[in-house]
C-alpha cells in the first residue's frame, strides 16, 4: 500500500463550509443570576409585608400560571426542532443566508409578516432558522417583521380597536424597519465574528 506524499496536502476546507461561530448556551448566566437575586428580594419584600400567606398565594397563582403556559412553551420548542430537521439546509443558506443579500432580508421580512401566533411559536422557528443556516440579518428582519407587522395581531386586536386606516399606516410606515434592522445586524455580526480564512488565504 502506497502512501500519501507529503507534497501534496489535503486541500483545504472552504471557509463558507465552516459552521458558524455560536453562543455555547449557559444553564445558569449572568440574566439567570439576576433574575433570581430579583425575585428572592421580591420574595423577602412580600413576606415582611404580607407574611408568609402573601408569599404562598402568590406562589399558588404563578405555579397555575405556569401549567398553563408549559404545553405552549414545549409545543413550540417541539415545532422548532421539527423545522430544524424538516427544512432542507443548503435552500435555507441559499435563500437566508450570509450571501443572501437584499433578498434574503426581504424573504425574512415577509416570512416574519404572515407566521402566525404568538412569541411561542416565533422565537422557536426563529431559531430553527439559525440553525439550518439562515444568518443574524434575516433571522433579525424575521423577528421584527413579526413583531411589528405580523397580521395576526393587526387582524385580531388592532383594526377592531383602532381602526383600518390607522392599521394600514402603521403597516405601511413599519415597512423598512425590518430589513434596516436586519441590514444593521447583518453587519455588526460580520465585524463580531469575522469569516475564517481558509489555509491556502492565510499562506
Amino acid at each position: 500500500m502506497s502512501e500519501p506524499s507529503p507534497k501534496d496536502p489535503a486541500p483545504a476546507e472552504d471557509a463558507d463550509s465552516e459552521p458558524r461561530p455560536g453562543r455555547v448556551r449557559k444553564p445558569i448566566g449572568w440574566s439567570t443570576i439576576i433574575i433570581a437575586v430579583l425575585v428572592a428580594v421580591s420574595a423577602g419584600l412580600v413576606w415582611r409585608r404580607d407574611g408568609a400567606d402573601g408569599v404562598l398565594d402568590i406562589l399558588t397563582h404563578d405555579l397555575s400560571l405556569f401549567s398553563g403556559i408549559l404545553p405552549r412553551v414545549l409545543a413550540g420548542c417541539l415545532l422548532g426542532a421539527f423545522i430544524s430537521e424538516i427544512l432542507p439546509h443548503e435552500k435555507v443558506s441559499r435563500s437566508l443566508g450570509p450571501k443572501s443579500g437584499l433578498m434574503g432580508l426581504l424573504i425574512g421580512t415577509a416570512f416574519g409578516a404572515i407566521l402566525p401566533g404568538g412569541p411561542f411559536t416565533a422565537y422557536p422557528v426563529a431559531s430553527a432558522l439559525l440553525a439550518v443556516g439562515a444568518d443574524f440579518g434575516a433571522t433579525i428582519a424575521m423577528v421584527v417583521s413579526w413583531t411589528l407587522i405580523g397580521y395576526g395581531r393587526a387582524v385580531a386586536w388592532e383594526i377592531p380597536i383602532m381602526g383600518t386606516d390607522f392599521t394600514l399606516w402603521r403597516i405601511v410606515i413599519s415597512l423598512p424597519l425590518p430589513v434596516l434592522a436586519g441590514a444593521l445586524g447583518r453587519f455588526v455580526y460580520v465585524r463580531l465574528y469575522p469569516k475564517p480564512l481558509a489555509k491556502d488565504d492565510e499562506n
